[in-house]
């Protein structure tokens, strides 16, 4: 008898041991219901509960959760576009945030995926569809304020809501990229545009300077001529009174001036008009220059002589 009563003792020992002793692990909870009713809640750690009357009743995740909420609603320009709104939430360490969350919430994921629904319906028809864009920021701060304020007192916090991802209806995304490459190319031919005014801008400037410098070198060339000519006529008449020919004179003054003209010929970078060539034009053109040095010379010798006629006149 004492054989078969001992193991049974045992046995039964063993078995209430393990019924009784139980861990937990990091970073969860476990409920504990005594006879149906909520008892406590075991931390992480070795716990000990009375076997047979007290239950775990299950098991609360304290780590911080991911939950990614996929939304298409309709922004205020009447375009329909798809948010993904990442909500990350933790269940709250004390007791009671614990006995809230397990008893409160019967499909947390899904109830909280409810409330965030319902935000972003709310906010995101009040903006246009570029605002959307530039105002995500804003709108998972609404979502993150709305959330926090209803399920805290459901034993939940959140710690961050992101919008993570927005996208409109291929139209309407080709239809933005299309407008973006009108913009691009507008400002590229505006950009073209102002570069070529610069470039015409600086290209008048530059003519008008060489312009400019050519006029001062023509009139410069013409003073020197000038110069020339009239030294030239002072050499002939120099020539004249010391009893050398006139015509001598003008003969070697044009045959000079006729080699050098030929010898400028040959230079590239000259511009020359090209007169009617012949010993009989050249002759002409002496005999042309020549009266009208004799007449200038015959008009001062009459201007002279009538004025020496009036000063004696008045005598």
């Amino acid at each position: 008898m004492d054989l078969i009563t001992t193991p049974l003792i045992i046995g039964l020992l063993v078995l209430l041991a393990t019924r009784a002793v139980f861990t937990v692990k990091q970073k969860t909870a476990v409920v504990i219901e005594r006879l149906g009713k909520f008892q406590r809640i075991a931390q992480s750690g070795l716990q000990f509960k009375i076997p047979f009357i007290d239950q775990k009743s299950g098991v609360v995740n304290l780590r911080v959760r991911e939950l990614p909420v996929n939304i298409e609603t309709k922004t205020k320009d009447d375009v329909f576009v798809n948010l993904i709104v990442s909500v990350q939430y933790f269940v709250t360490g004390n007791v009671e945030g614990i006995r809230k969350a397990f008893y409160q919430f019967d499909n947390p994921e899904a109830q909280i995926q409810s409330y965030v629904f319902d935000s972003i319906r709310s906010e995101v028809p009040k903006l246009i569809l570029d605002d959307v864009f530039s105002e995500k920021d804003k709108i998972a701060v609404a979502v993150q304020n709305e959330l926090a304020e209803t399920i805290s007192g459901f034993g939940y916090e959140i710690v961050k809501a992101l919008v993570t991802d927005i996208d409109p209806d291929a139209k309407v995304k080709n239809s933005m990229n299309e407008i973006n490459a009108a913009k691009r190319l507008k400002e590229a031919a505006k950009e073209y545009a102002e570069a070529e005014k610069i470039k015409v801008v600086a290209a008048a400037e530059a003519e008008a300077e060489s312009k400019k410098l050519q006029g001062e070198g023509i009139a410069n060339q013409r003073i020197a001529i000038a110069n020339g000519l009239k030294q030239s006529v002072e050499e002939v008449r120099g020539a004249m009174e010391e009893g050398t020919t006139g015509q001598h004179v003008m003969n070697m003054l044009f045959m000079t001036q006729h080699y050098d003209t030929i010898s400028r010929l040959a230079d590239n970078n000259v511009s020359t008009i090209f007169m009617p060539y012949s010993p009989g034009t050249v002759g002409d053109l002496q005999t042309e220059i020549q009266s009208g040095l004799l007449g200038v010379e015959m008009l001062k010798e009459a201007k002279e002589k009538a004025a020496k006629d009036v000063k004696d006149a008045t005598k």
